[in-house]
């Protein structure tokens, strides 16, 4: 098997037995600088001809075709991989091809690279309380948390529920919907049954709470101002120094006619 990454942030990688690190750290097979990976993010390791991604820092995401992954999950040829927000497709190099399934696998790279792109994460949560501090959750389509180990985001707290709560991803932000919880679910302090969490919003699961992040927006653009409005302020600045000028030449005018009758010329 190898990795291709479709979106150019590494060349492909031919996955032989043994492990390979990924990560950020100098010290991996496969090094990848972007914001979400973490220094040793996890491992991939061949036995026998068959393959698992471990996790090797849970306070970062990987995700393995759309549910993130805690611990370790198995891979296979056509399965999508996400490093933070970097994504590569698992591939089968074992068996040769004739020229034309060649053109219909690169045919396949090319879908492959638009399905890639499209599950990129629009939106993660970070940890800020309990046992998820620190730890960034990706959130993709629609995930279930809870207590139960088969939740697409798993937490172990005696205070969420086994299945505590539905998050949908959508344009504006994060659907959230309370599946009967004991303790409630809250955003931003105010219990909800169902309603929008958007970035910078607050998800509490009783004690648990999470910020929503949204690592793919881009800061908005500082507000341009109206060229009316920038006519009228240069017009109002200008008319101030205007009537300063008349009012130094009243004064002035002022004090020569004074000096004039001092000096009996008028």
């Amino acid at each position: 098997m190898k990795l291709i990454f479709p979106n150019g942030e590494h060349a492909s990688v031919d996955l032989g037995e043994g492990i390979t690190l990924i990560g950020s750290g100098s010290d991996c097979q496969i090094v990848l600088v972007a914001p979400g990976v973490a220094v040793n993010h996890c491992e991939v390791e061949v036995r026998n001809g068959k393959a698992v991604v471990r996790i090797r820092d849970q306070s970062v995401a990987t995700v393995l075709n759309g549910r993130q992954i805690t611990q370790e999950g198995p891979l296979k040829p056509g399965d999508l991989l996400l490093f933070g927000r970097i994504g590569c497709r698992v591939v089968a190099i074992d068996k040769p091809v004739a020229a034309s399934a060649a053109k219909v696998e690169q045919a396949d790279e090319q879908d492959g690279r638009t399905r890639v792109r499209m599950a990129l994460p629009k939106f993660m949560l970070r940890g800020v309380s309990g046992t998820t501090f620190g730890r960034n959750f990706a959130l993709v389509g629609t995930m279930t948390i809870g207590r139960q180990s088969d939740c697409g985001i798993p937490i172990q707290a005696e205070e969420i529920s086994r299945q505590h709560a539905r998050l949908q991803v959508t344009a504006e932000g994060v659907m959230v919907e309370d599946l009967g919880s004991a303790n409630g679910t809250w955003i931003n302090d105010k219990r909800v049954h169902t309603g929008m969490l958007n970035p910078g919003d607050e998800l509490r699961l009783d004690t648990v709470r999470f910020l929503l992040l949204a690592p793919g927006s881009q800061a908005p653009a500082a507000a341009s101002v109206p060229v009316e409005e920038v006519a009228d302020s240069t017009g109002e600045s200008g008319g101030s120094k205007m009537w300063w000028v008349i009012g130094a030449v009243v004064v002035l005018g002022v004090a020569v006619v004074a000096v004039l009758k001092f000096l009996g010329k008028i």
